[in-house]
C-alpha cells in the first residue's frame, strides 16, 4: 500500500499556526475515513484528529480541540490540517494515515510514511 505524503511542516512561533496537508493515492484515499496522528521526542505516536471519507463527522483529541481543524478535498484527495494557536507541546513529526471507520484513532496497517517535521517555539 502506497503511504501518502505529508507536507507543509516547519517552524512556527506559539501562537502562530500551520497548515499541514496529507496527499494520498486515490486508491488508498477513496472510500477511507482518514486521520493525523503525531510523535514528540521520547514519547508515543498519538493520535490528533480523524475524518470521515466523506468529511461528514470529525474527531479531535482533547489536546488540540478547537484548535486544530480537519478537512478534506476529495477531488484532489488530499486531507488538510489547519494548526491555530500552536503550543511549544505541538512540536512533533506529523503523520496520516488511513483510520478504521468506528474508531479513528487507530490507524489500518502499520506502515507509516515519513511525516512532516512541526517546530513550535516559545
Amino acid at each position: 500500500q502506497v503511504q501518502p505524503v505529508e507536507s507543509g511542516g516547519g517552524l512556527a512561533q506559539a501562537g502562530g499556526s500551520l497548515r499541514l496537508s496529507c496527499a494520498a493515492s486515490r486508491r488508498t484515499y477513496a472510500n477511507f475515513d482518514m486521520g493525523w496522528f503525531r510523535r514528540a521526542p521520547g514519547k508515543e505516536r498519538e493520535f490528533v484528529a480523524g475524518i470521515a471519507w466523506n468529511g461528514a463527522s470529525t474527531s479531535y483529541a482533547a489536546s488540540v480541540e478547537g484548535r486544530f481543524t480537519i478537512s478534506r478535498d476529495n477531488a484532489k484527495a488530499t486531507v488538510y490540517l489547519q494548526m491555530n494557536s500552536l503550543k511549544p507541546e505541538d512540536t512533533a513529526v506529523y503523520y496520516c494515515k488511513a483510520v478504521h471507520w468506528n474508531n479513528y484513532e487507530r490507524p489500518v496497517g502499520d506502515d507509516w510514511g515519513q511525516g512532516t517535521q512541526v517546530t513550535v517555539s516559545s
